[in-house]
């Protein structure tokens, strides 16, 4: 019997599906959904830095194959220059928001450089009067809507903070304030030991500072900042008055010295021209205008004459070589008081 060939079978066609999404596009939509969100820069690399994290364990336990949002585009930080206010800009806020109730708050953000969760935190007990030292233990923030203490930045945030005589006048302010309020309040009164608490001695919460913080210095007719600024003009004004680097750093409390190089090493205008003063070698002559004269002497030669207040020795040297190549004889004069530099 002859073979026979079975009839192919036609294949039906089967309807196309779109290609699934890599898990690379994931991560990269994640975060464009962030971008879109309004979350900033900062934030979006910390929430990045965590799910790389988490996804390089699961590498290293062989749960896949590789870190997907390893090579994802991430926005750029814009450093903006931070512009803090000089010292007048400082006393006229602080004047206007004496009789407000944040006032003693902002006295101690721009006296002692905290940052605003730290200075929330504050209780009663963190604060020395009598010695003048204050120390930061913990910090307030909101993690979705709910208020928080945790500990410091980092392990140097926790060590303590010298006392200026205004802030301590401040202090002296809000305790008597407190007390009042305290006896209102009666047993309503929620004592936690806040220093800058609501009226019922509950925390504020940090979103309210920087919603009265503006409105304040439009008021105060100074430029508007930042909160966190506060700090940067506390470490830019003990700059400016001389305060070595090293001691602005343990004020600030930062971990290394480099650190508050690179962020604080901006200048007010008025710092910046007395640094430029200082930086020009005492022995320069300040530039001046000069002409040339040449008087005829008994000789009949002409005699180019230089007068000057100042002889330096390279200047010496320069009209020593010139008069040793040139047949003309250069000659400095000394004149009486403070005469211009003429030739």
């Amino acid at each position: 019997m002859p073979h026979q060939r079975r009839p192919r079978r036609r294949l039906q066609s089967q309807p196309a599906h779109p290609p699934r999404p890599h898990v690379h596009d994931h991560v990269r939509l994640f975060v464009a959904d962030l971008v879109a969100a309004g979350r900033g820069a900062t934030t979006i690399r910390r929430i990045h830095a965590v799910l790389s994290s988490a996804l390089a364990d699961a590498v290293e336990q062989r749960r896949i194959l590789h870190n997907p949002a390893a090579r994802v585009t991430l926005p750029k930080i814009d450093k903006a220059e931070r512009v803090p206010w000089d010292a007048e800009q400082v006393v006229a806020f602080l004047e206007h928001v004496a009789d407000d109730r944040l006032g003693p708050l902002f006295e101690v953000l721009v006296g002692c450089g905290l940052r605003r969760g730290e200075a929330l935190a504050l209780r009663w007990s963190d604060v020395d009067i009598d010695a003048r030292a204050l120390f930061v233990r913990r910090t307030l923030s909101d993690v979705g809507g709910r208020l928080v203490f945790s500990e410091p930045k980092t392990r140097a945030s926790t060590s303590g903070v010298g006392l200026p005589g205004r802030v301590v006048a401040a202090l002296e302010v809000q305790e008597l304030r407190q007390s009042i309020e305290r006896a209102e309040w009666g047993e309503a009164y929620e004592d936690q030991g806040l220093i800058f608490a609501r009226e019922n001695g509950a925390p504020i919460r940090p979103e309210h500072v920087l919603k009265r913080f503006g409105p304040l210095c439009i008021a105060a007719g100074v430029p508007k900042i930042r909160v966190h600024d506060l700090r940067h003009t506390a470490a830019t004004l003990m700059i400016g008055s001389g305060v070595p680097l090293v001691i602005v750093s343990k004020v600030l409390r930062h971990t290394q010295v480099s650190i508050t190089s690179d962020l604080y090493g901006h200048l007010t205008p008025e710092i910046a021209t007395s640094a430029a003063t200082r930086s020009v070698p005492r022995w320069m002559p300040p530039p001046r205008s000069a002409r040339l004269s040449r008087p005829r002497t008994r000789a009949g030669k002409d005699r180019v004459r230089m007068r000057s207040s100042c002889a330096h020795p390279i200047l010496k040297t320069t009209l020593r070589a010139l008069q040793n190549r040139r047949t003309r004889r250069w000659e400095i004069v000394r004149p009486k008081g403070f005469e211009p530099l003429t030739f």
